[in-house]
């Protein structure tokens, strides 16, 4: 078993090991990224023609994924949309903390609730509240600001419906992955939660006499969830907030600011998932508020020209160069800025909802459901109607006058990145907000770092084990790649990660469907639970 360790740390580590002379930094980590990032995104990415669009076959397997799970939970992501406010506002913590005879008439030997705690008595470490925000925390972030500008300005504004849809189908893998992230979870003496897809890949596949499947599933997951919590989780966020800072300011001290978030980064994560979701709790509402609110006073102060907003929005979903390729092209846009953006099918937020205090698993499935509701549906639309408002009255680009992937061209012929356009739009209406925003980037890069942490180390305990030198270990290289981020420009290391985590999609989503059964017998007797205590 020690061996098999070793073998999977020095694969894992393998791209930083590069040996050549007289290669700095940043090189020598970028030619060690490079053939991996190339490899591993040639296969995640891999392009599908479909009605003349190029749709990665990652996208696909999500949005046939959410679809599926949608008709075949009924609808239970927006059927149950209220359920879920109650249970994260703590109305049924009262059902979740009875014992199974109580409720729901089990007779499960002990007390336990179909076999999903391994310690009697031991029912997690985070509120519902709180394991939401720490999920949320690792979703909401530059992908709403930076994302939905370059969405909007490759797809038109319509992309942003199709953005909202895919939205509320994700809502529906959520359900499942974080349902699935309770049932199966483990709890060491000390009390501490170990779960996500890696422990239900493994456990529920052998419940299915697939056991060898799951096995390899579950290590290949956990190795992409640590490769994707040093990169897009850590090094691409500390990163950007750097390099928001330096726009602003005119700061190039990328190497400071890298240690004080370090150093902020490494004071919460010491403290675990407990301490992680007690600042989360804080930090994203606060952050959501101020982003949201400033979102709604722009609408409020152009209400004139919102319907015209909406009516452009609607138009351009459907009606976009009025063939069938131009429509089915916005949608790809629209969906895969959403599914990007709120993570649905990658199984990375089951992990941080696996460690709620609940004896039902399905309680905290309808909770995760809120997730890309607020991700998506929320934050995302605000930027979108924010952006295509003001450039109606403004006029601040043309869509689709694009240099490369992610770079807007204005009116006068300056590039725009996906924040500076949004900081842009936001300007046009609150002068000066690019400071706000800027507070916000730094605090979304913050919040998401803490998520990711927790994640990586999670995936980084199932390869290596429990023990406190891999806690350890782990924690230090995380917070070394802090600094590393944000005083470096590491393109293949933000591909290799990119491809790392959506990597995670294939097993997961594979496991999603097989224990789907679990999931709806787990939703009736949460249901059945809730009833009877009315």
């Amino acid at each position: 078993m020690k061996r098999k360790r070793i073998t999977t740390l020095l694969l894992t580590m393998l791209p930083f090991l590069t040996f050549a002379k007289e290669m700095s930094i940043d090189e020598r980590i970028e030619s060690g990224f490079k053939p991996f990032a190339d490899w591993i995104g040639s296969i995640v990415f891999y392009p599908i023609s479909i009605v003349g669009n190029s749709v990665p076959i990652v996208l696909i397997v999500l949005l046939l994924g959410a679809l599926f799970f949608t008709l075949y939970f009924k609808f239970a992501n927006v059927r149950l949309l209220g359920v879920a406010i109650n249970a994260a506002r703590g109305k049924y913590d009262a059902v979740d903390h009875h014992t199974v005879e109580e409720v729901a008439g089990d007779s499960t030997p002990g007390g336990d609730v179909f076999e999903t705690p391994t310690v009697e008595g031991v029912v997690g470490e985070v509120t519902h509240f709180q394991a939401l925000t720490a999920a949320l925390s690792a979703t909401v972030g530059l992908g709403n600001i930076a994302g939905v500008a370059v969405a909007i300005a490759i797809g038109g504004p319509g992309a942003t419906l199709w953005m909202i849809l895919a939205g509320f189908l994700g809502m529906s893998t959520k359900l499942v992955e974080a349902t699935l992230g309770v049932k199966y979870r483990e709890i060491g003496p000390d009390g501490k939660v170990y779960g996500g897809p890696m422990y239900y890949l493994k456990k529920g596949l052998k419940e299915k006499n697939l056991g060898g499947l799951g096995k390899v599933l579950a290590v290949l997951l956990a190795i992409f969830v640590v490769g994707g919590s040093f990169g897009g989780g850590n090094m691409f966020q500390s990163n950007q907030a750097a390099a928001q800072l330096k726009v602003l300011f005119g700061v190039e001290s990328g190497f400071w600011f890298g240690l004080v978030m370090a150093v902020l980064v490494g004071v919460v994560i010491i403290g675990g998932i407990k301490r992680i979701g007690q600042v989360t709790e804080k930090v994203v509402p606060f952050m959501g508020i101020i982003y949201v609110g400033a979102a709604l006073v722009i609408l409020g102060m152009n209400i004139d020209m919102l319907p015209e907003g909406i009516a452009q929005i609607w138009s351009s979903a459907f009606g976009s160069k009025a063939v069938t390729g131009g429509i089915f092209g916005v949608m790809i846009v629209g969906f895969q800025r959403a599914a990007f953006s709120n993570e649905a099918g990658v199984g990375s937020a089951s992990i941080a909802h696996a460690a709620v205090k609940t004896r039902f698993p399905a309680s905290e499935g309808i909770v995760a459901s809120i997730g890309p509701f607020v991700d998506t549906v929320v934050i995302c639309t605000m930027t979108a109607l924010v952006i295509v408002v003001t450039n109606l009255k403004s006029n601040l680009f043309s869509y689709g006058n694009l240099e490369g992937s992610n770079v807007i061209m204005n009116e006068t012929g300056e590039k725009l990145g996906g924040v500076d356009l949004t900081s842009v739009a936001f300007d046009s209406a609150i002068p000066n907000f690019s400071l706000i925003l800027t507070i916000a980037v730094i605090l979304f890069a913050f919040s998401t770092m803490l998520s990711w942490s927790y994640y990586g180390i999670q995936g980084w305990k199932y390869l290596f084990g429990k023990g406190k030198a891999a806690d350890l270990t782990y924690k230090g290289l995380f917070l070394l790649f802090v600094i590393v981020g944000a005083s470096s420009s590491l393109n293949s290391v933000v591909e290799f990660s990119d491809a790392m985590i959506f990597a995670m999609v294939f097993p997961n989503v594979l496991g999603l469907l097989l224990l789907a059964p679990k999931v709806q017998l787990e939703l009736k007797r949460y249901l059945k639970a809730i009833a009877k205590s009315k």
